[in-house]
């Protein structure tokens, strides 16, 4: 908490970051983007629509151009993030939960010898469960099982919730769940907390290549973590940098570089739905 607070001084004058440019605006197709990654051994950005859209992985140019759509062999209950692992493989997260009653939540695999099928893709099923919930669903002062965010990183998945807790929405639960073929009870690891408002919940996440930055997604901020111990990423020192221009719905983030990060918003009342790239340093 000490960080957090040092932190919030450091950037007490709430001066913005002018970084962020708009690369592309996304075709209609991904109107609901809520997942971005770049993949080893593929040309493409990949993405996804979150659920109530077609079951369908999106290749996509830097320029914000469709090249290639993969059908998959699976309902979209609520996907909302996308991540990879070091061979290229796709890993779909189905586990959005808005009301915090889903049983069935799932982490999808899409193998990377199967991105270039023009057919309907098959997948791995990863399910899991938290350890602490019991009720389904839980009183509203417990609402704390939804979730946009993850991303793989030494054989494992990092999922970081977003809180449905009026007051609290910028809290955020860390765990942990093998990336294993089966079914797993999640590890609870540590615990954030952004601010209260809705502007501060986490919509998604990502680990540079390197390992040594972590960001989280906010409607209107970047959270940047370094010198963190171990998989205890919020054990880190935390950097709020917040985004130039209106406050809209940013679901999803990779990196691009070491650096540099790509960020997507979903199109609402006729703007934004953008392909944005935004420098950490």
């Amino acid at each position: 908490m000490n960080k957090l607070i040092i932190s919030f001084l450091i950037l007490a004058a709430g001066c913005e970051n002018e970084n962020i440019t708009v690369i592309a605006d996304l075709p209609k197709a991904l109107n609901e983007v809520s997942g971005i990654e770049i993949a080893t051994n593929s040309d493409y950005i990949w993405m996804l629509n979150d659920g109530g859209n077609s079951s369908k992985l999106y290749g996509v140019s830097a320029k914000g151009n469709i090249k290639k759509e993969l059908k998959i062999d699976a309902k979209n209950h609520d996907w909302e993030d996308l991540t990879s692992d070091e061979k290229g493989n796709l890993y779909i997260g189905d586990f959005g939960n808005n009301d915090n009653d889903r049983k069935n939540l799932a982490i999808l695999k899409i193998k990377q010898k199967d991105l270039g099928d023009k057919g309907k893709v098959d997948v791995e099923r990863i399910s899991f469960s938290y350890p602490n919930q019991d009720k389904f669903p839980p009183k509203n002062k417990k609402m704390y099982f939804d979730c946009e965010a993850f991303f793989y990183f030494n054989n494992a998945f990092y999922l970081f919730t977003k809180s449905r807790v009026k007051g609290d929405f910028g809290s955020t639960n860390l765990y942990k769940v093998p990336a294993e073929k089966g079914h797993h009870e999640a590890e609870l690891i540590s615990r954030f907390n952004t601010c209260d408002t809705m502007d501060c919940w986490i919509t998604a996440a990502d680990i540079s290549t390197d390992g040594k930055k972590m960001v989280l997604l906010s409607p209107k901020s970047v959270w940047v973590f370094t010198d963190f111990d171990g998989n205890d990423f919020f054990s880190g020192t935390p950097t709020e940098i917040p985004l130039s221009g209106r406050v809209s719905q940013k679901e999803s983030i990779c990196f691009k570089d070491n650096n540099t990060v790509y960020i997507t918003d979903e199109k609402a009342h006729g703007s934004d739905g953008n392909l944005y790239e935004f420098n950490l340093n």
